[in-house]
């Protein structure tokens, strides 16, 4: 059995990773920024770039409100969808990525905006370490998130429970309903191996006051891994192919 990597050299994973994405950023791009730790680190270099001059005129439109503040801090220039309607370029996270590079994400609760933001950029960068990596969703025991608007959530519980999931409303720190950044709640749905990722996402989409879920499908233009082997690149096709370190 293989052992498991320690946090340092998780940290370290996520930053290679992360470093890795930012040689996507030209001067002058919209670039979306993604929640997650490892998409934190792309964020913090980039604004970092910035600061030394090395990139100039780069905007970001934060796929949540923690990722607006954390960028605030960092000094990052902000931009909204509403200014910039097409996005360059996004940098972002995922919970778990099947060989084909649909993923489950949400488990930071801004799968909605995040999925807008996807769908709204000419490239999607997915930037893990490689124990993300799954043969195929729900493997590693993932939860699927879904956003539920808050009137008659439990009739989207037992759906989804008819559905084979087990499910679980997502608390905050004091034990209340956790409230997404639209006002939503999630259904934590643990529907074990997906067989029909995108058979599951159309019975989800079709159902009334379900607004989103973390079944992100199709999306992924490539998806920067690293781990103790260096940096892996992985497009759609399945090809693989190792940068230098």
């Amino acid at each position: 059995m293989s052992k498991e990597p320690a946090q340092s050299e998780l940290a370290r994973y996520k930053q290679e990773a992360a470093q890795r994405a930012l040689g996507y950023v030209e001067s002058g791009m919209v670039v979306g920024l993604g929640g997650g730790t490892t998409a934190l680190y792309a964020l913090w270099g980039l604004a970092q770039a910035l600061r030394e001059g090395r990139l100039r005129e780069v905007r970001g439109v934060p796929c949540s409100r923690q990722v607006a503040a954390e960028a605030e801090r960092a000094g990052m220039p902000l931009a909204t969808l509403e200014e910039h309607p097409v996005v360059d370029l996004t940098i972002d996270g995922a919970d778990e990525v099947a060989p084909n590079l649909d993923v489950i994400k949400g488990n930071r609760g801004a799968l909605l905006r995040e999925k807008i933001v996807a769908q709204a950029s000419r490239r999607e960068v997915l930037v893990v370490d490689e124990s993300k990596l799954s043969p195929g969703l729900g493997h590693r025991g993932i939860p699927l998130p879904v956003e539920v608007v808050t009137f008659g959530w439990r009739t989207q519980a037992a759906f989804l429970e008819a559905q084979g999931a087990r499910v679980s409303l997502r608390l905050g720190r004091e034990g209340e309903p956790y409230l997404t950044d639209e006002g939503n709640y999630l259904l934590d749905c643990d529907f074990g191996p997906i067989g029909d990722p995108q058979e599951l996402a159309q019975r989800l989409q079709s159902r009334a006051g379900m607004v989103g879920h973390g079944l992100f499908l199709g999306l992924a233009s490539e998806v920067i891994v690293a781990g103790r082997q260096g940096v892996r690149h992985l497009s759609p096709g399945g090809e693989a192919s190792h940068g230098g370190d």
